[in-house]
This record gives structure tokens, C-alpha cells and sequence, in this order.
């Protein structure tokens, strides 16, 4: 069966009821994709609640979905946040995008030492920002789990959060070209791992005072392969990589009349 294109809702009702798609989705369906009634569409809540459904009726505000099925899809495991330097504001957004495409859980932007990107008094517009990306991104990929988007973090801050990960147990990376150890070598503690944080640094690297700082907090150090990657594509490079060596990509895609 064809991928039915999947929308995001506050809630999504039983089989048998209809739900309402306004507001900016209602306007992506109607005016954007050009939704026709007799179409069938998923919809989500964003924390795993998942209807298949078939739209009714289309206006300019949106539209009516009767709801025909209801089932529940849990989250990746182990739990990945990725901890993401500003980049330019060319690559900003497309960091966000490539996490998350690739299964982020949950991003933090991290003003770091060397970011040439500032966001001082735009902080609370440039998180709107990436959770509009990565809203998006969850549905060009279909994810049943929307990911949360924190507010900025100093590198205090940071290092404060990295401590609190590890004292639950997740295992935090630094994604950092000189480490001594790769990805792989970890494999027995990743997969065992409830969560996982991910550091990627800006375009000039994680400076060595930051470094301390992570490590000292519990953070280890590591690198994803003989190539230096940039900071837009290392968190998703390194997704992939945990896709393989945990169990993250064990459940199959997120399909159209799937129980």
C-alpha cells in the first residue's frame, strides 16, 4: 500500500471519530499538498499515538479526517539527544533537519566557544526556528515521536546537564576528531545504555577548555571515522551508526493501516 502522508494533531481520536486539521498543518495539507477528500492520511500526536484515516471534507482552513483505525508506537531505544553547536546560519537549519530525519529524540543547541553563530537575545526565536524544522523533518520521515527542542545552553549549563545524563546512566559522546577511540569500540556499553547523548561541536571544533569541562562531567570522547565531518552532517553520520550498533532500528517503518 501507498505511504499515506501523516499530520500532526493534539490528539488523535478512536476509529470511528473525526478530527479537525487547522491552524499551520490544516494549511500544509489544504494549500500546500493539495489534499483531496477520499485520501487516506495518518494521523499523530507526537508521542506515539498514531490513527489511519481518510479525509472527508477539504477547505481553505484545512481539513475533516474521519479516523479509522488507532494503535501506539514506542520510542527508539536507547533514547539519543544530540547536543548541537550553533553552525552558521546557513547549516543551522540543516543540522536540525539531518538529526532528526536520522532519529534524533531530543536536540540541544549549545552555544560554544568557537560558534560564529550567536543567538544572545534571538534564543527564544531561534528555538522556535528548529522546532519548525524539526517538526518538518518528523513528517517528510514519518516519525511517530516528535522530538523535543531545548532551550540554549552555555557550556555551564551544558556540562551541569552532561552530569545529571550520566548519573542516569546514559552514555554522552563528544564527537571530536583527535579522540583516541571510535564509535564502534563502544558498542557493549551503547547497546546496554538507556541513553545516549551526542556532542557535536561548531565549525572550529570543541576548544580543549570545553572538552575538559564534558569529560570532567563524565562525557568520553570519541570519533566516527578517518574523515572530518561537518558539523551539520556529524550527528546524523553518528545516528546511523547507532542504528547499527544498538537496537534503535530494529522496528520496521511507520505504515499505513500497520497494527
Amino acid at each position: 500500500m501507498a505511504a499515506a502522508t501523516i499530520f500532526y494533531v493534539e490528539r488523535v481520536p478512536s476509529a470511528g471519530e473525526q478530527v479537525v486539521l487547522d491552524g499551520d498543518e490544516g494549511h500544509h495539507a489544504a494549500r500546500v499538498l493539495r489534499m483531496r477528500a477520499g485520501e487516506p492520511v495518518m494521523v499523530c500526536d507526537g508521542a506515539g499515538e498514531v490513527g489511519d484515516g481518510v479525509v472527508a471534507s477539504v477547505d481553505r482552513a484545512g481539513l475533516t479526517i474521519n479516523v479509522t483505525g488507532r494503535w501506539s508506537v514506542g520510542a527508539a531505544t536507547p533514547k539519543v539527544t544530540v547536543v548541537q553547536a550553533l553552525p552558521k546560519s546557513d547549516r543551522s537549519e540543516l543540522a536540525v533537519d539531518l538529526a532528526v530525519e536520522a532519529g534524533a529524540d531530543e536536540i540541544v543547541p549549545w552555544q560554544a566557544q568557537r560558534c560564529v553563530s550567536r543567538w544572545d537575545a534571538k534564543a527564544a526565536k531561534g528555538r522556535q526556528r528548529w522546532e519548525a524544522v524539526a517538526r518538518a523533518a518528523s513528517r517528510q520521515s514519518r516519525r511517530a515521536n516528535l522530538p523535543m527542542v531545548a532551550d540554549l545552553h552555555s557550556t555551564v549549563q551544558l556540562a551541569e546537564f552532561v552530569g545529571a545524563r550520566v548519573a542516569g546512566g546514559a552514555v554522552v559522546l563528544v564527537l571530536h576528531e583527535s579522540a583516541q577511540s571510535g564509535l564502534s569500540t563502544l558498542k557493549e556499553r551503547l547497546s546496554s545504555a538507556p541513553a545516549v547523548v551526542l556532542v557535536v561541536g561548531p565549525e572550529g571544533g570543541v576548544a580543549d577548555e570545553e572538552l575538559g569541562v564534558l569529560t570532567a562531567a563524565g562525557a568520553v570522547p570519541v570519533r566516527l571515522g578517518p574523515t572530518v565531518l561537518r558539523t551539520s552532517s556529524a550527528a546524523a553520520v553518528a545516528l546511523g551508526a547507532l542504528g547499527v550498533l544498538t537496537d534503535r532500528w530494529t522496528g520496521g517503518p511507520l505504515v499505513h493501516g500497520e497494527r
